[in-house]
């Protein structure tokens, strides 16, 4: 029994099928796969082209954890899989890989059509209340009645994007059958800073920027990718990915320089307008690769009138510019919830599950697999390929019991 019909679910459920083997998946939503639906806006970031060796490090301190899953089904294994089935995959510049057709709905498509060859029956508008383990197996009882089982997988997801469905149940069933677990909360998800002063920037981008977080003047993370302004705060990959180590209060130091230490960006910035003479200090910074608007507004915060020239700017002035450019201060007030964030920090706990098969180490005949876990990878397909090689990996156990 396969309790959640999201992408790791229904691929655990078809390679767990056949050879006298009944796979029910227990689904509270009308249909299978809402969140699945929506991934990459639709059109669905499914892995990663990258060598699988190089995704370990995409998925925080828990990459060691993913080794066995992502060896057993690599990227390769994942793209080879839809291709056989007529749905071959599109590699972006950047390696994000994604079906050609540019539609979740068939990614979908072939995986429900696979359950159904395989006799793998779906059981939707059905949803878990409750789960048990005696000495003969599992007791699921679901809003249709109690079901028993022998094998019982838990791939409810976990808890972004309420509105699909994946509301953070598995957590629970977790929890009650002694599976630790542990505090959850929004990961890859915009971050909203204090006091923000860009809201009329919104659609302003960078690319391939330092972004360093702080707590308690203590460095605590650094990332280095792209970083989108909106109306409300700081998106893009950059930020995105970064998110699960942010906390409210935190402060984010932002080099807005592309491949560029705060140092070394100090220094250009400072050297330039000490050299520009008749020139405008708007002009000066026109030089490097920063927007237009964005110059502008940084200069009225450093109180740059402006037709001021570099010959004429203030000593005060010119290292405030400076030190804008090199490390912008966002006092974080909150990270985006649930409703926003693409995946969730935490989930059972690694320490009870056996890597080499997905089961856990207490509860005979019980897998957790997907986001359930407490795995949370980059933006770039890394989350769904996990979803996968968890799912085969735990199948492949399921299938030699």
């Amino acid at each position: 029994m396969v309790i959640g019909g999201g992408p790791a679910g229904l691929f655990c459920a078809l390679r767990a099928a056949g050879e006298g083997r009944q796979v029910v998946v227990y689904e509270k939503k009308p249909a299978p796969g809402r969140k699945l639906l929506v991934a990459g806006s639709g059109q669905c970031n499914i892995t990663h082209d990258e060598e699988i060796a190089n995704f370990l490090s995409h998925y925080g301190e828990h990459g060691k954890f993913l080794r066995p899953a992502l060896m057993n089904f690599t990227n390769r294994d994942l793209i080879a899989f839809f291709a056989d089935r007529g749905l071959a995959m599109q590699t972006e510049p950047g390696g994000k890989v994604f079906p050609e057709t540019r539609r979740s709905a068939d990614v979908l498509a072939i995986l429900l059509a696979e359950c159904a060859a395989r006799g793998v029956e779906i059981r939707c508008n059905d949803p878990v209340q409750d789960v048990e383990r005696d000495a003969a197996g599992f007791l699921v009882t679901a809003e249709t009645g109690t079901v028993r089982a022998d094998v019982l997988v838990i791939a409810t997801g976990g808890a972004s994007y309420p509105a699909t469905g994946s509301t953070g149940d598995g957590y629970a069933f977790a929890r009650a059958l002694g599976q630790p677990t542990t505090e959850v909360a929004p990961a890859l998800a915009p971050v909203y800073p204090a006091d923000y002063p860009f809201a009329d920037l919104a659609g302003v981008s960078f690319q391939g920027i330092t972004l360093t977080l702080y707590r308690d003047k203590r460095r605590v993370a650094r990332q280095i990718g792209d970083l989108l302004l909106t109306h409300t705060g700081l998106s893009g990959p950059g930020i995105l990915d970064l998110s699960r180590a942010v906390r409210p209060g935190d402060v984010l130091r932002v080099t807005f320089l592309p491949e560029a230490t705060a140092e070394a960006a100090r220094d250009r910035v400072t050297a330039a307008i000490a050299a520009g003479g008749a020139r405008q200090v708007k002009t000066v910074l026109a030089d490097f690769p920063l927007p237009e608007r964005f110059v502008r507004r940084l200069l009225d915060l450093a109180g740059v009138p402006p037709g001021e020239t570099a010959a004429q700017i203030k000593k005060q002035a010119r290292t405030a510019v400076a030190a804008a450019i090199a490390e912008f201060p966002f006092t974080v007030a909150r990270v985006g919830g649930f409703n926003e964030a693409m995946a969730t920090r935490g989930g059972v706990a690694l320490s009870g599950i056996n890597p080499k098969t997905m089961a856990s180490k207490t509860v005979p005949g019980l897998y957790c697999i997907g986001e359930l876990l407490d795995i949370d990878g980059d933006t770039g397909g890394y989350n769904l390929q996990a979803a996968f090689s968890t799912a085969a990996l735990a199948a492949r156990d399921i299938t030699s019991r």
